[in-house]
């Protein structure tokens, strides 16, 4: 683990910017917000019942002080918190800041306006697939066409070893489904769009696939049956989820002991095109996202594979595994 630098007569100054800035609770009540999503502006404003300006000023004021971090979707600007540098002096000072911000409880009306939120991005993402589930394989070969990271996934799922169960979230049009159908004893394809769920549905049956057992939701249903799994399986489905770090957090919970998450998504990227022709929420993902978020849930790192497309674009696919079930129990939060 790495040695936190200590601050030093030189940080002084931004010691002084830091404090200032969340010396407000309007904006402490931003950076709790924040533990898990981004939001833009105008969410944020929905969210805190203040105006645009007001709210724009108090995330300028935040971002000047390094408390959070801004990045381009589209047309929107979405805002999270910083990841402290551990070259920092300030370092702790956030991290203790964000640990005692994240013990806090969030009040209820919050938590509704939070819910709405989510729940309003999600049906844009239904809508589009609903709409679009006959042209899915062409806009999905725009981007990244599923034998582009097939082989990459098979490879990762293959190595894990015998197991019972695994499920896929967001099948697609269920090609996956033919690699974990042999490989494990049931299969669980998770899809929150029903049209998508048919076409894979039929495909498996094309395909004499009988250990598949197909569910319309999302990963809270998966929750609500107490379904549990030893292999995960997401391929290209977080930019289109309202929220990817709560969905590592269902995820966690959805995993057996010393069970397995394989996700596959686009790297970072700056094509804002690809959200109204492909219906994205977000434009990639950092590889330091995912690891953020597997580790708040307590998911540990495995192995990564990363390449480079044609047009432009990179994708990541990622291992994470969670602990054993003497390991020390893993810090919970969550919203409900």
């Amino acid at each position: 683990m790495s040695q936190l630098s200590m601050p030093s007569s030189e940080d002084l100054p931004q010691l002084a910017n830091c404090l200032k800035a969340a010396g407000d609770p309007l904006r402490l009540e931003i950076l709790r917000i924040l533990e898990r999503d981004s939001y833009g502006v105008m969410e944020l404003s929905r969210l805190f019942n203040t105006k645009q300006s007001g709210m724009s000023h108090h995330l300028k004021v935040l971002t000047a002080a390094g408390w959070v971090a801004s990045r381009r979707e589209g047309n929107s600007i979405f805002y999270r918190r910083a990841n402290p540098s551990q070259q920092s002096g300030l370092c702790r000072l956030q991290q203790q800041l964000f640990e005692s911000l994240d013990e806090t409880s969030i009040s209820p009306a919050l938590v509704a306006q939070v819910n709405l939120i989510q729940e309003e991005r999600a049906s844009t993402s239904k809508q589009f697939f609903a709409e679009n589930v006959s042209k899915f394989r062409e806009q999905q070969d725009m981007i990244a066409s599923y034998p582009v990271y097939a082989e990459a996934v098979k490879d990762m799922v293959s190595g894990l070893g015998e197991h019972p169960r695994a499920l896929e979230l967001g099948p697609g049009e269920g090609e996956f489904l033919s690699v974990l159908s042999p490989l494990y004893k049931e299969v669980i394809a998770l899809d929150n769009a029903a049209p998508m769920l048919a076409c894979a549905e039929q495909n498996a049956r094309q395909e004499n696939l009988h250990n598949i057992n197909f569910i319309l939701g999302d990963t809270r249903e998966a929750l609500r049956r107490k379904l549990q799994a030893d292999c995960v399986v997401v391929n290209m489905v977080l930019h289109h989820t309202p929220s990817p770090a709560e969905v590592f957090q269902d995820l966690s919970h959805l995993l057996s002991a010393g069970g397995h998450l394989i996700v596959t998504d686009l790297c970072r990227h700056d094509q804002g095109w690809a959200k109204e022709a492909c219906g994205d929420l977000w434009q990639g993902f950092e590889p330091e996202d995912f690891t953020r978020w597997a580790v708040q849930a307590g998911l540990k790192e495995g192995q990564s594979v990363y390449f480079a497309l044609r047009n432009g674009f990179q994708v990541q696919v990622r291992h994470f595994i969670k602990a054993q079930a003497n390991a020390r129990a893993q810090k919970i939060h969550s919203y409900l």
